[in-house]
């Protein structure tokens, strides 16, 4: 690894855990509730806490501004919700365009076990050659997704992180399987710093018990999105993430120190 990615690595996570919200939904969704007025949103997670934003590169000029001096990850791929495969995620950018909107890191998606797995491997190996030549970090989103593929399996998961570190990725997020002794085999599959995908948003102890469940499993943190940016106060659930992860907190001590309500 070079010292051009250990930096940029530094300016995404503390200590060697992250806790990252990905913003680049607006390809997928549209101008969805927190991302209408993205800027407000992104001053709110990140005066919370948050590590690092994540979006598309023609977003940059939105973050910059409004990050306060958190990290910055560009994605470089996507699909729509209103397009014929939502799974068939297209390359967005390069790594070179995201250099130039100001990133700490790239991300890529890729649905390992979908009918487009040997086509983002392809891509993504491409992306990892490019940014290794510009030493800028990569911040695989490796789910197992496709036909017949159970995406809370943990050897399914463990597969999807697995060819994150094989085919050169730097971070790798992934599903969570739902509980930490079977996600502790997910993170056992690899080297690289492994972290989790919100999923559907539940109640706010919920979603801190899930995160409690991926430290306590020897994890990395988090990625979340919806789950942050569209709660009805993002700079406090991101205080209370934040807490588990880089505070070692219990789900019901970041409820109480980031000003949630406690749920009965």
């Amino acid at each position: 690894m070079s010292s051009g990615i250990d930096a940029r690595l530094d300016r995404i996570g503390t200590d060697g855990n992250y806790v990252i919200v990905p913003m680049d939904h607006g390809i997928t969704l549209g101008p969805v509730t927190g991302l209408k007025r993205i800027e407000s949103t992104i001053d709110a997670v990140t005066r919370g806490g948050a590590d690092a934003v994540l979006t598309q590169k023609g977003i940059a000029p939105r973050v910059h501004d409004n990050k306060n001096g958190r990290g910055y990850i560009v994605h470089l791929n996507g699909s729509t919700t209103i397009g014929p495969d939502q799974a068939d995620k297209r390359v967005t950018g390069t790594v070179e365009e995201a250099v130039r909107a100001g990133a700490d890191a790239v991300s890529f998606h890729i649905n390992v076990g979908s009918d487009h797995e040997p086509d983002q491997i392809a891509d993504l190996g491409e992306l990892t050659a490019e940014a290794d030549r510009l030493g800028m970090p990569v911040f695989a989103m490796a789910y197992a997704r496709g036909p017949g593929v159970d995406s809370k399996d943990p050897e399914a998961l463990g597969h999807a992180v697995r060819l994150a570190e094989e085919v050169g990725a730097d971070i790798v997020k992934t599903g969570y399987s739902g509980d930490a002794e079977s996600f502790e085999r997910v993170v056992e599959a690899t080297r690289l710093p492994v972290v989790i995908a919100g999923g559907s948003k539940g109640t706010d102890r919920e979603t801190l018990e899930m995160v409690r469940g991926v430290m306590d499993a020897g994890g990395s943190g988090v990625s979340m999105g919806r789950s942050v940016f569209q709660h009805d106060d993002p700079e406090g659930i991101a205080r209370a993430i934040t807490d588990v992860v880089h505070d070692d907190a219990s789900a019901d001590e970041a409820l109480r120190d980031s000003g949630l309500a406690v749920e009965a």
